[in-house]
């Protein structure tokens, strides 16, 4: 298990224009990427234990990202 934060910088680092270009100019883009930063940052406390919660709760967390994060890819590549 990594503990290394997947923000969507180091995610997309090529796609850092369109990024912030959907996101001023498309509302449900935007609230993708608010959707991704705050299940990011839950599976990020979870795995640097500063909030516990069982592996099943994790998964779910971690399941959910890769969810919103291919919603994200596909929109960039529309």
């Amino acid at each position: 298990m990594s503990n290394t934060p997947h923000t969507l910088h180091d995610e997309f680092p090529a796609d850092a224009k369109k990024i912030t270009a959907l996101k001023t100019s498309d509302a449900h883009f935007a609230r993708l990427l608010a959707d991704y930063d705050t299940v990011n940052d839950k599976v990020h406390r979870a795995e640097t234990r500063h909030d516990l919660m069982t592996q099943a709760e994790e998964e779910v967390l971690r399941k959910q990202r890769a969810r919103l994060k291919d919603q994200i890819a596909a929109a960039l590549r529309a």
